[in-house]
């Protein structure tokens, strides 16, 4: 440590045998610290240096960095929407980054990162490599990841969605209008949501005594392309479906397009479903069934949580599942064969 110019927080726990946020509170001059503690954790500050990051007036957080893959989608528009809501209204500015799934822009956000000393980031990407994880750990920068792909590299808190229950309630819908043979194009299946929503429509399925068949599930990536691509694919069975859930949206759109194209109406030939409702989709040609996963709420919650851990706060829970709802609107019909 001694060798270190930046020595984090993180260290200064560790060599005081104590947990980060009691460090974040000593330095925050927060009063519910134990004296003989808060002695030592400031001895320690002294002999490494330690230099205090400054904060904007009440000891908040200055800026939050949110962190995607990409941009180039309206869900990540309502997560923004979210995460700039809270820190406006907690005097906070926001960076907003894009990796790419390039690992370089990944190295040069954490240059950037680095630079402008964040108070905390906000993770909507699975991207970074390892030891970009172990450096943000080092840095000792409170994170959430939101919609982690899996079991999070990071020891950190999560925020995401009820997707199975999600996809049971989508499946269970087309069900209940007497569809038996249901398309489902699906997310990219590294994705924890990707997997979930489909458990759930095979859940439905199962639950419904329909049989589950493989030629009936067509990859996707959440993308309207492969949408379209997924729906002419089911479209061409010789035992086509009567419904289709699509995992998202925008691949709902596709779908729908695909449809067009082939001469079929929706919902008077065939139903579909999607994923997300995204705010355009009560506008849509027609308005589209869809399961409302609550991307804006997630980005609050996402920055409620990481503002509790840069004021040293300790958090309810590492892992908060918020509730998806089905929205009915005219894109569903029982079938018509």
């Amino acid at each position: 440590m001694a060798a270190e110019r930046k020595v984090t927080i993180t260290a200064i726990a560790r060599e005081a045998g104590v947990s980060v946020p009691t460090v974040s509170r000593v330095v925050n001059g927060r009063s519910d610290v134990a004296p003989e503690t808060r002695a030592k954790v400031e001895e320690l500050l002294r002999q490494y240096g330690y230099r205090r990051r400054t904060h904007a007036p009440g000891d908040r957080a200055a800026l939050l960095d949110l962190v995607f893959n990409d941009l180039d989608s309206p869900w990540a528009v309502e997560i923004i929407r979210g995460v700039e809501e809270v820190a406006h209204s907690s005097g906070i500015g926001t960076v907003v980054s894009a990796i790419h799934d390039r690992a370089g822009a990944a190295r040069q956000w954490m240059t950037n990162l680095r630079a402008r000393a964040s108070d905390g980031v906000i993770l909507v990407t699975s991207v970074l490599e390892p030891l970009l994880h172990n450096e943000l750990h080092r840095l000792g920068v409170p994170i959430v990841v939101v919609d982690p792909a899996g079991a999070p590299a990071l020891s950190a808190p999560t925020v995401g969605a009820t997707n199975w229950a999600g996809g049971l309630a989508a499946t269970e819908h087309l069900i209940q209008l007497g569809h038996r043979r249901i398309g489902f194009i699906a997310g990219p299946p590294r994705l924890l949501c990707s997997r979930a929503r489909l458990d759930g429509y095979r859940a439905a399925l199962e639950s419904a005594g329909l049989p589950l068949d493989e030629e009936l599930e067509v990859p996707g990536d959440f993308y309207h392309e492969s949408g379209f691509h997924g729906c002419r694919q089911l479209m061409r069975l010789t035992d086509p479906p009567t419904a289709v859930f699509a995992a998202s949206d925008q691949m709902a759109m596709g779908a729908i397009e695909a449809l067009r194209q082939r001469g079929l109406r929706v919902p008077q030939d065939i139903s579909v479903v999607g994923f997300d409702d995204l705010p355009e989709m009560r506008w849509s040609a027609p308005p589209l069934t869809t399961v409302r996963q609550p991307l804006a709420e997630m980005g609050k919650v996402a920055a409620r949580t990481v503002l509790r851990q840069a004021r040293g706060e300790e958090i309810d829970s590492p892992r908060v599942e918020l509730a998806t709802e089905l929205v009915v609107r005219a894109s569903t019909a029982a079938p018509a064969r």
